[in-house]
């Protein structure tokens, strides 16, 4: 089972972060050691008829690893992510607001999972985070992947359905720490793909479903991006 490192950058500035200092991060992160999959995501819309959560954050990485020790030794103190420290390499990224969680990586089968289009193209995902505590934390998971997962697979258009749970993990970076107790992310073709699912008639379905999940506490967000794989050395 993959870890998955989660880094969200909101930038001191309502707009979007240098071009050139994008191209410096895709280059950063195809040199990251042990790098498994990267995940670049920034802001896309889509329609949802039931949330508007506000603009998300700028950046979004997720960084998969085959070990958690692989994903720490990017983290240490002389790890290969702490150039991103740095304002004169990554003035808006170094200045921003970021956050970190390390997660477990649980993967759910789709009916047609292969993207129509080439590596590094860009699609759409929808970023889900449960942000506060359950009740009863293994009861909450045993209902969300009983009864949940099972609709989310069959939106229509669906490509990819991913879901993260905790796990501790070892960090020197000074980014927050954050304990969300769990993310989903569920990948279409394009926007226009991701806004007919959440109208489709399994999005009511999965709304139903929302309002019997065990007690729990804290915001829920929901954040389209638009994604891209990044092609690792």
């Amino acid at each position: 089972m993959n870890v998955c490192l989660f880094l969200s950058f909101r930038l001191s500035a309502s707009r979007s972060p240098d071009p050139g200092e994008m191209a410096a991060l895709e280059g950063l992160l195809r040199a990251t050691p042990k790098l498994r999959k990267a995940l670049l995501h920034t802001p896309s819309r889509a329609s949802d008829p039931y949330l508007d959560d506000g603009p998300p954050p700028q950046v979004v990485l997720q960084l998969y690893f085959a070990e958690l020790r692989d994903l720490e030794a990017a983290l240490a103190r002389d790890g290969h992510l702490g150039v991103l420290l740095s304002r004169d390499a990554f003035p808006d990224l170094a200045s921003a607001d970021v956050a970190q969680q390390a997660m477990l990586v649980r993967t759910f089968a789709v009916p047609e999972p292969m993207f129509g289009n080439g590596p590094e193209a860009p699609y759409c995902t929808y970023l889900v985070s449960y942000e506060g505590e359950a009740e009863d934390l293994n009861a909450w998971h045993g209902h969300y992947f009983g009864n949940h997962t099972g609709p989310m697979a069959r939106l229509p258009g669906i490509r990819e359905l991913e879901i993260y749970t905790r796990l501790d993990w070892v960090s020197a970076l000074p980014f927050r720490r954050v304990s969300f107790m769990q993310r989903n992310k569920v990948a279409f073709d394009s926007a226009d793909a991701l806004t007919l699912a959440l109208n489709s008639p399994i999005r009511h379905e999965l709304r139903a479903c929302f309002k019997t999940f065990p007690s729990f506490t804290g915001p829920t967000t929901h954040h389209a991006m638009a994604s891209r794989v990044l092609r690792l050395r």
